[in-house]
């Protein structure tokens, strides 16, 4: 009898434990599963990754900020961005970049069309970076990465990684948690999402010839008027 009243105790007494992973060990666990599985697998292990309580952290944050916090300091002007739509994506950047200026890192512009030069910009840059894309239509859209571009072997880059664009209203597209193909980079390209063969954004090694489609990463749709178009400027802000 002693010892069961110890066992009940003791089951009473036991905590509930959520385990809270670093991000390198949740893509160790995930790896090896197909995309159905991953959403399946979280709620099953109760895994919470240190981005998700960061993340959930941040949108109490933005939900307790004054309107003010959403007017961005431009260290310079922008040539694409109006100033309700820089309004716009600031509501929708990562927390760690609120209440720091904007500053202009690439330009094409200022630049010129050049991967291999937009690579070079990037160099010491430790923040997320913005990349706004105006084609030849007139439409303005782009992609928020998690971390600043560079040539990789594979995708690499986090679930703050997100789509957007204004065409015809400002949407945002962000990580559906289908897969990890967030951002991919070397000389003769720069892509953003996939699965299934399509990249949900996509620009050549010139800077001038880019390709939007439908992906998984972001459940977005094209994000141009039409699936092929081309660049007439590129900017690409830090936040530092």
């Amino acid at each position: 009898m002693f010892t069961r009243r110890l066992n009940d105790q003791e089951k009473r007494l036991t905590p509930k434990y959520t385990c809270v992973v670093s991000l390198t060990e949740y893509h160790r666990r995930i790896d090896a599963l197909n995309s159905e599985d991953l959403r399946s697998l979280c709620k099953r292990l109760q895994i919470t990754t240190k981005e998700e309580v960061n993340s959930k952290h941040g949108m109490s944050i933005k939900t307790e900020l004054e309107p003010d916090t959403f007017k961005p300091n431009l260290r310079e002007p922008s040539d694409l961005l109006e100033a309700d739509q820089i309004e716009k994506l600031a509501r929708n950047l990562p927390p760690r970049t609120i209440g720091y200026p904007w500053t202009l890192a690439f330009g094409t512009a200022k630049h010129g069309m050049s991967i291999k030069t937009l690579y070079r910009a990037m160099q010491g840059q430790d923040t997320p970076v913005l990349m706004v894309i105006k084609d030849s239509d007139g439409q303005v859209f782009g992609a928020l990465a998690s971390e600043p571009f560079k040539i990789s072997d594979g995708f690499y880059g986090t679930g703050e990684t997100f789509l957007f664009t204004f065409n015809p209203e400002f949407e945002v597209y962000k990580w559906t948690g289908d897969n990890m193909f967030f951002i991919k980079g070397d000389m003769d390209s720069l892509a953003f999402g996939g699965g299934s063969g399509e990249f949900g954004l996509w620009l050549d090694g010139d800077l001038y010839h880019g390709r939007s489609h439908s992906c998984k990463t972001f459940g977005n749709p094209m994000l141009s008027k039409k699936e092929d178009f081309y660049v007439q400027d590129i900017e690409i802000w830090a936040f530092e």
